[in-house]
């Protein structure tokens, strides 16, 4: 039986009617008649809290929302992708990133195989191999301990693994430095190897099959660049790799021995539990990647046993739909007031973006509804002084997501307590805006003239009523990060099942690639493609250009 999407289900109408009331709510108004709306609308999980009482919506708001996602059979869905059914359909493969944190004990099948023993031996190498690197065990071809550490891949391969080593930097290991090449810009590369030794440089490459052009055109100029000083033999103690093609591995010049696999059933952009991990165990050491895993297998059993209403995942992908296919919303902006989730709006972009931007449902019919909206941000107070006069002020109206820690881990006083200032400041006033009474009021204290606060007041107005919802933690730590990331995995497949998309495919990239290669070899080459005018006129500016 199909699963009915957004619009064929019969709550669909009742909220339409909805919201026609909630297009009148007044979200200061619907604070001040409802002195219970904060606790009413707040939750906790895996060391979480979420605040999501600054969006326009009700009790009963909620209610029909939670009644749609039973009419979308979310509950099966999710049982399903837990189980280890196929539910990416069009590659015809189980969607198991939650086993890849889960406990020794536990049991999920694929094609009637355990696949936890297997999870957990990829693990133990992992260890292994972290405290050879870190004890001084592993050595490079010259004898010198390991002090770099170069990933070199794309997507799911770097912007998991990027985030979360740059979050927890202040549980990284010292005397090794880890750093990230995914750009086929030669730029990059030539930016991390200016910095680097060869006999003391590890690099990691990341490609589940060995052929994505951009990781293998870096990591082929990255081996060249090794051999100037080392030899092939010694390639051994400077490469390995994370890839499911052993033969393609062992033609680089990498032994079997320095691959970790993965498993077709791990999307790239939900891998970074997986062996794609690899840079953040030895950034951060074993123990406290544990803690990482730990944190988002707690936010598992959470989605996966929580009541609908009271599920944090559940409710934050709802809200969304809200926001998205009820109130027109095009866009989200995440907002973390804290500098060391600098790159969590990158790795969100893909996770939602690249998983839910589809125009097609799971039966191949087009969608007749918004899916996913874009993704974008930057960490708060910087933002502030960036883009939210926009979000202030601007035409659109767009919805945040604040992400913050209640204790740092710095010790420089008063620094904290601004940030949260800003933080919880910034939401009340996208919430509750300033009228022009108020704004009058406070230029006539000011000792404004009464022309002159004619000319200024439409420009100082805030119209409020802007949506946000606030993510709290005590700290930051490998375990709130990975309940961090959970949850929005989580909130991503939550959407997808309303939407009736596959969230886990991602055809949308393949075009562009193929059409590269055909381009590069005119570039490199004396054959010519067809192209349209544009295309062929800056592709003969590229060759003039290349030639010289």
């Amino acid at each position: 039986m199909n699963s009915p999407n957004l619009v064929n289900a019969a709550v669909f109408k009742k909220l339409t009617n909805h919201l026609q009331e909630a297009k009148k709510w007044s979200l200061p108004e619907l604070f001040e008649k409802d002195p219970g709306r904060f606790p009413s609308m707040t939750l906790t999980a895996g060391g979480l809290f979420l605040d999501y009482s600054k969006n326009c919506l009700s009790g009963k708001t909620v209610e029909l929302l939670v009644e749609l996602a039973k009419e979308c059979r979310l509950e099966q869905k999710r049982d399903d992708m837990f189980r280890g059914d196929k539910i990416n359909t069009t590659e015809h493969r189980a969607v198991l990133h939650t086993a890849l944190r889960a406990p020794r004990y536990e049991k999920v099948l694929v094609d009637g195989k355990n696949i936890i023993p297997e999870i957990h031996a990829v693990l133990d190498r992992m260890r292994e191999f972290s405290e050879k690197i870190h004890s001084g065990e592993w050595k490079g071809f010259s004898g010198k301990k390991i002090t770099d550490v170069v990933n070199i891949g794309i997507g799911g391969s770097d912007l998991g693994p990027r985030m979360a080593t740059q979050a927890l930097r202040h549980f990284h290991i010292k005397g090794l430095t880890v750093h990230f090449v995914a750009n086929v810009d030669g730029h990059d590369l030539e930016a991390v190897l200016d910095k680097a030794d060869p006999e003391t440089t590890l690099f990691i490459i990341a490609s589940k099959t060995f052929t994505t052009l951009e990781t293998m055109l870096n990591a082929q100029s990255a081996r060249s660049w090794f051999l100037n000083s080392g030899t092939i033999r010694d390639l051994s103690r400077h490469f390995v790799a994370i890839s499911t093609n052993a033969a393609a591995v062992r033609k680089f010049g990498i032994p079997e021995d320095n691959m970790f696999p993965f498993w077709d059933w791990v999307g790239g952009r939900y891998s970074v539990w997986s062996a794609i991990g690899l840079p953040l165990v030895l950034a951060i050491g074993y123990n406290h990647f544990t803690e990482f895993l730990a944190g988002a297998y707690a936010m598992d059993v959470h989605f996966k046993n929580a009541p609908l209403a009271s599920n944090m995942p559940v409710i934050l992908g709802l809200v969304g739909i809200w926001n998205r296919n009820f109130l027109g919303y095009s866009s989200v902006s995440i907002a973390p007031y804290l500098q060391d989730l600098i790159s969590f709006s990158n790795y969100l972009q893909q996770l939602e973006m690249e998983s839910n931007g589809k125009q097609v449902q799971k039966n191949g019919e087009s969608v007749e509804y918004r899916t996913c909206p874009v993704i974008w941000g930057n960490v708060g107070t910087n933002g502030q002084h960036a883009y939210f006069q926009l979000l202030h002020q601007g035409t659109e109206i767009i919805p945040v997501d604040f992400i913050t820690a209640l204790q740092p881990h710095h010790t420089l006083s008063k620094h904290h307590a601004a940030l949260l200032a800003n933080c919880f400041a910034q939401s009340e006033a996208l919430m509750a805006g300033k009228s022009a009474e108020k704004v009058r009021a406070d230029l006539e204290a000011a000792g404004m003239s009464s022309p002159e606060i004619e000319i200024q007041t439409p420009q100082r107005m805030f119209p409020g009523n802007r949506p946000s919802n606030t993510i709290l933690m005590n700290v930051l730590r490998p375990e709130t990060l990975g309940a961090l990331m959970a949850l929005y995995e989580h909130k991503t497949f939550v959407q997808g099942a309303i939407w009736n998309v596959n969230s886990f495919d991602q055809w949308g990239v393949e075009l562009g690639k193929l059409l590269a290669k055909t381009i590069e070899n005119e570039l490199e080459g004396d054959e010519l493609a067809h192209h349209d005018s544009s295309t062929s006129g800056l592709i003969a500016l590229a060759k003039a250009s290349l030639k010289k």
